[in-house]
């Protein structure tokens, strides 16, 4: 059997089990800070709250009269289902998503895809400020655990959407408000337990509004699990910190936020004649005698990782008509990726060139006579970078118009370098050596304007504009030298026409650009991707029934495309693709049957194709015609019946249907992964004590409730080397909550 062994260096998947001092001091600078700033705060004043906490993604989230394709998702949705699964795991049932998780239960590292598109693709902001790492594009929710548990709401724009911070959106952008301030003090503790020895444990506290003005509040939180997949295993902490100041016209935030993550790795998926077998077999960390004979793991092949986030944000209502956001963000990752390489493991099974010597940089040696040019080591791939900068926009409504101005400028400066712990034939290298080393730097500036104008009763116009300047600078024995600089312009424009006051119809075009991310220069000579998105919806609502229909056709050129192969590092391998295209159909409604009866189906139908997709096949390059986007299923179904038997007790059956989809992109039948359809149960029930506690919340999750075997991802390197990540079958989670 050939094992595909991969590792996840170079991305900020490279992590650190020493945890960050920064943490602790910002903790008490940030306390010192507000607890000052009320000191001082003495005037009193009648003023009435209101939640200005919305003007943080006002200016990158869209609304009713936005001729975009959204959905959201607010806490109180949130919470029944908030048992320690990543926020992927929980968005799982909204529109076009798909979402798969290493581990198989939904902890640890997991990952979505929206309309076909992988994570890469997604832009992801918290209070606008953005959040997929600058070099890879990716969104790494294992550094956030628990962050679901202070998220007020999120929204998730399908397509380009509207203009916002960070990497271009081409499939989706996904933006996060966190927790809202509180009038009232409230603590709240939350536990859970639940199969895979998955136990997760919350503390919350805010101290309400202080003299009308101010207001502290925290989160702490402690998550583990030995996963469903062997030796797959979680050990995050995660912490969350918010100051709040508020006036008639002012607000102003700071948060410190961040996490650990120690995870031991499951990347390599199975075979197909293992998946039949042995579900839960990894062969990360396999260790073999120079003979070939198995050994046992390598007991600390894991993945250590902190990150610390920080966000100041003040946000001034100026006039009746105008108000600004400014905002200022600092976040710093540093972390490794242990790992034993082993001699025999990498010349016989990966075929790769790690074990070498001269990957090392080092000269062959001798030994009792014998050229030896490779050997057993053990080294850690570290990842220590600095991510800041600035956002800022300007809203203006009055009457008829509703404009935005606004950007941000950003700079990430991250170092790659891997160390070499131990040597078998240690040669001219120690304990200690640094081998290649690199640093990049990538700034990030741009420029939106964007209004809604109401031509009249019934039409509505929109327009928004932005330019963005991309400089990326690297240099490393695997990318070589780049110092690229790409200079954008993405115009959007739409139109809104109200039929009536239950229905609404929209059309909107979408032009983006996007720069190749660190991987691609890995892998070959990348080239920018263009994408042209063409929106048509229709909007329905009433008192029992919201409806939702959209067709979009996303006409790419250059699409950097999944090939379904993974480098040496881990990461996904893309190729420009030339001309392709997805085109759908999306529903999606909320229907309440009775008072205490809701359903919430959506369905997606699309066709995703490459034209003319050419394939080299090692001896020529041979065009294989339209073929199947790699990783896009053309049939992708949800649904969620809510039943409210008692005033006080909710539940939930969720039901999810992805159709058949390609590892590939050349339509080869060994490389198809099935379609499947799985149910989840879930409920929560309510107690209000007379005291002590406001309230007594038990919640419970049964997925998988038929106990389908069934695979979210795989990998395809050509030659009939798939790869699958299997999925827990039948499991649970339950919790209890304390508010107080």
């Amino acid at each position: 059997m050939k094992t595909i062994f991969k590792t996840k260096s170079q991305e900020p998947s490279a992590k650190t089990r020493k945890q960050s001092n920064l943490s602790i001091s910002l903790f008490f600078l940030l306390s010192s800070f507000f607890f000052s700033l009320f000191s001082f705060a003495q005037v009193k004043d009648t003023t009435k709250v209101n939640q200005l906490d919305e003007v943080l993604i006002s200016a990158v989230r869209a609304t009713q009269k936005t001729p975009v394709s959204f959905s959201n998702l607010d806490k109180k949705e949130i919470a029944p289902r908030n048992l320690g699964q990543d926020i992927p795991i929980l968005m799982n049932y909204m529109p076009s998503v798909v979402t798969t998780t290493d581990a198989g239960n939904g902890v640890g590292y997991t990952g979505i895809r929206v309309r076909g598109s992988d994570a890469t693709r997604v832009n992801v902001t918290i209070n606008g400020i953005p959040y997929n790492d600058s070099e890879s594009h990716g969104t790494y929710w294992v550094n956030m655990p628990d962050f679901a548990s202070s998220v007020e709401s999120l929204q998730l724009q399908r397509g380009v959407g509207t203009s916002t911070n960070g990497s271009g959106a081409f499939g989706a952008s996904l933006n996060m408000l966190t927790d809202n301030y509180a009038k009232a003090s409230n603590g709240e503790i939350s536990n859970s337990y639940g199969s895979f020895n998955t136990h997760k444990h919350t503390v919350k506290f805010s101290t309400g509004l202080m003299n009308d003005h101010f207001e502290l509040a925290g989160r702490l939180s402690t998550l583990k699990s030995d996963g469903y997949v062997d030796r797959a295993s979680s050990d995050l902490k995660s912490y969350f910190l918010q100051g709040t100041y508020v006036a008639k016209t002012t607000l102003i935030k700071a948060l410190v936020f961040g996490g650990f993550e120690r995870t031991y790795q499951s990347w390599n998926g199975v075979d197909a004649a293992t998946l039949v077998t042995n579900r839960t077999y990894n062969s990360v960390g396999e260790k073999y005698s120079d003979s070939g004979d198995f050994q046992g793991y390598y007991e600390n092949q894991v993945d250590n990782y902190n990150q610390d986030h920080v966000q100041l944000h003040w946000n001034e209502k100026v006039s009746d008509y105008w108000s600004t956001n400014l905002a200022f963000h600092y976040t710093k990752g540093k972390g490794y990726y242990e790992e034993f390489v082993d001699d025999w493991f990498y010349t016989n099974i990966y075929w790769s060139e790690d074990s070498q010597y001269s990957f090392l940089g080092l000269n062959p040696i001798t030994v009792d006579g014998n050229t030896i040019t490779s050997t057993d080591y053990t080294r850690r791939k570290w990842l220590n970078n600095d991510f800041y900068g600035t956002t800022f926009s300007a809203n203006y409504k009055k009457d008829k118009m509703d404009f935005v101005i606004g950007g941000g400028y950003n700079k990430y400066d991250g170092r790659h370098f891997d160390e070499i712990l131990w040597a078998q034939y240690p040669s001219n290298s120690q304990s200690g050596d640094i081998y290649d080393s690199s640093n990049s730097v990538k700034t990030d500036g741009n420029i939106f304007a964007k209004a809604n104008y109401q031509l009249d009763a019934q039409w509505s116009l929109f327009g928004d504009l932005q330019l963005r300047n991309v400089h990326y600078k690297t240099s490393s024995n695997e990318t070589g030298v780049v110092n690229d600089n790409f200079n954008f312009f993405n115009p959007k424009a739409g139109l809104t026409y109200e039929v009536n006051k239950q229905n609404a119809l929209y059309f909107s075009y979408a032009r983006a650009n996007r720069e190749p991310n660190r991987s691609d220069y890995k892998n070959g000579n990348p080239i920018p991707e263009k994408l042209n998105d063409f929106e048509l919806g229709w909007r329905h609502a009433d008192k029992n029934v919201k409806l939702n229909a959209n067709v979009y056709y996303m006409a790419y050129k250059d699409q950097l495309v999944l090939t379904g192969q993974l480098d040496n590092v881990g990461s996904p391998i893309r190729k420009n693709s030339g001309d392709s295209y997805r085109l759908g159909l999306e529903l999606d409604a909320t229907i309440m049957i009775k008072d205490n009866w809701m359903i919430s189906p959506n369905a997606t139908i699309s066709a995703n194709k490459n034209k003319d997709y050419y394939e080299d096949n090692g001896t020529s390059v041979v065009n294989l015609g339209d073929t199947n986007i790699a990783y896009s299923p053309n049939f992708i179904a949800g649904n969620n019946i809510t039943f409210l038997p008692l005033k006080k007790l909710q539940l939930t059956l969720l039901s999810k249907m992805v159709g058949e989809q390609y590892l590939s992109n050349n339509d080869v039948k060994e490389s198809k992964l099935e379609s499947y359809f799985i149910n989840d149960f879930n409920f929560s029930y309510t107690i209000s004590p007379k005291s002590v506690f406001k309230s007594i919340v038990f919640s419970g999750l049964v997925n998988n409730i038929f106990d389908v075997d069934y695979v979210s991802n795989g990998a395809d390197y050509g030659g009939g080397y798939v790869y699958y990540y299997p999925q827990a079958g039948i499991n649970f989670l339950a919790g209890i909550t304390l508010k107080f």
